[in-house]
């Protein structure tokens, strides 16, 4: 495993209880940052906090990320706790089952919408503006393939994978001057535990499409994403990482 430095940095790191959100925070403290874990389920940001604290400093917050008051509350008790937050990871995320659209059933698809775009708008409302006082920060947007092709029978996830591009793309731009810069990656399927809630043909169909013939590895994930935190990445806002397999064609 190379180093990577972020001593003395401290990161957020959304929907890091499980699956590439947590290989994210391990990967984080091993690199020498503090990580507060920002995920809906209490119970297992308990259990991800006891196995992770061995490598460093980590702290939870119990977030609903969709409301801006919890957001808020969230951002507010991570910087009392830490004194500033350096990095934002966007990494959670739901799929909402599978489905044509016509057969989705409207709150279903809003809540994917709120869950993967719109909780990701609140996270970076509530954090860029320390960010900017400080004149340094990194974000990064746990994006998808999906959201460059479009899946079938997963309409509502990829719109809200597409949305959460365009969301980097201006976001970067906005700040470009500011020293906080902001990238998404767009992974492949890695199989964690998001895989539970999809079909078995889909999860069959999204192999199928991968050239390497495998499935992403949350490790491989966390490795770019957390080399997008440090310093080292310093030229670029704004850009789309891919996480592919050679899947993506642009």
């Amino acid at each position: 495993m190379n180093q990577l430095d972020m001593k003395g940095r401290v990161a957020v790191v959304t929907g890091g209880a499980q699956g590439i959100g947590y290989a994210v925070a391990q990967r984080m403290l091993q690199s020498g940052a503090t990580v507060s874990l920002w995920d809906v389920n209490e119970a297992q940001l308990g259990k991800a906090r006891e196995a992770l604290s061995r490598l460093g400093e980590v702290g939870i917050q119990v977030v609903e990320l969709t409301d801006e008051n919890s957001v808020a509350a969230a951002t507010k008790a991570t910087r009392s706790a830490f004194g500033r937050i350096d990095a934002l990871v966007n990494s959670a995320g739901i799929t909402g089952g599978n489905g044509t659209t016509w057969e989705l059933a409207p709150d279903v698809w809003r809540r994917v919408i709120e869950v993967n775009l719109v909780g990701c708008y609140l996270t970076c409302r509530a954090v860029v503006p320390a960010m900017i006082e400080r004149g340094y920060g990194r974000i990064v947007n746990i994006a998808s393939v999906a959201g460059k092709e479009g899946n079938p029978n997963a309409s509502h996830y990829s719109a809200s994978k597409a949305g959460l591009i365009g969301l980097t793309k201006s976001l970067g731009k906005e700040l470009a001057k500011t020293g906080v810069l902001v990238n998404a990656v767009t992974p492949a399927a890695a199989k964690t535990p998001i895989f539970d809630s999809m079909k078995q043909e889909h999860i069959d169909f999204m192999l199928s499409k991968i050239p390497m013939g495998r499935f992403l590895q949350v490790d491989e994930a966390a490795a770019m994403i957390a080399w997008l935190c440090t310093e080292d990445c310093a030229f670029s806002t704004g850009a789309v990482f891919d996480l592919s397999g050679g899947r993506a064609t642009y």
